[in-house]
């Protein structure tokens, strides 16, 4: 499905990363793929499972510091002269902004959540369009928090209500290009980011009792919907915002 295809994934931290699981997807498939870490914290984790796919590349990138974005291009440019998709699974806000009460975020607190959450894939996509140079697909993630309040997702919340529309945006503006830009809207899993979320334990509980299909989403199945979005099976789909929540996001009571 993905044979001849190149694609670049940001935000795998360790084998629970919903990015690894979309990564190990479409390595399956035949992909090969470069992976950027932040931070020499996760560069061997990052290393080492880069290291189980064939022709991988492996380079740092803070999207704080556009100097990292414009080098990771270039390292991809370099090694594969094109890029077909990009996952883009980053997100980040304090810790102390994801308790409590949203009313009180600092402006600090905001304005790295709004940075390193949204404005990113903004960021990403500019610099993946011109190795796109046969059309490609981009693909981020969201979560329902964006459209309703989640207790202690605050901020969180609202720097993914600027992802979904931003891919929104995107999707208009490369378009043209024969570009796709889609968001998946995954329901909670246990995660290195999610545990930052206080009560995360019991966020988990409560959703897999109250989803259709009585049980919570895995990263595989986020993974598969990954492989979906960036093959050609969905060439006619840009600008959406995907449920991959066992149906949770269906429910009023």
């Amino acid at each position: 499905m993905l044979e001849n295809k190149v694609g670049m994934i940001f935000g795998v931290a360790n084998k629970r990363s919903i990015a690894w699981a979309c990564a190990a997807a479409c390595g399956e498939k035949g992909a090969r793929q470069a992976f950027t870490f932040q931070g020499d914290r996760l560069k061997e984790s990052v290393e080492k499972l880069a290291g189980e796919l064939p022709d991988s590349l492996v380079v740092p990138c803070d999207v704080t510091d556009q100097a990292q974005v414009d080098a990771a291009f270039a390292a991809v440019g370099a090694k594969y002269g094109r890029l077909d998709y990009l996952v883009h699974s980053i997100a980040f806000a304090p810790r102390e902004a994801l308790e409590g009460e949203f009313v009180t975020t600092t402006r600090d607190a905001f304005r790295t959540a709004l940075e390193i959450s949204a404005f990113s894939l903004t960021q990403v996509s500019l610099a993946a369009a011109p190795l796109m140079t046969e059309g490609g697909s981009i693909v981020t993630m969201t979560y329902y928090g964006a459209e309703k309040v989640v207790p202690n997702y605050n901020v969180m919340g609202v720097a993914k209500a600027a992802l979904e529309s931003s891919t929104r945006y995107l999707a208009a503006d490369l378009g043209k290009q024969n570009i796709r830009v889609n968001a998946i809207s995954a329901g909670p899993i246990n995660t290195l980011s999610a545990r930052g979320v206080k009560n995360m334990g019991s966020l988990l509980g409560y959703v897999g009792e109250k989803s259709p299909l009585k049980r919570n989403v895995t990263a595989a199945e986020v993974g598969n919907t990954a492989l979906f979005l960036v093959s050609d099976l969905s060439s006619g789909i840009t600008g959406e915002t995907i449920y991959v929540d066992c149906g949770y996001n269906i429910m009023g009571i």
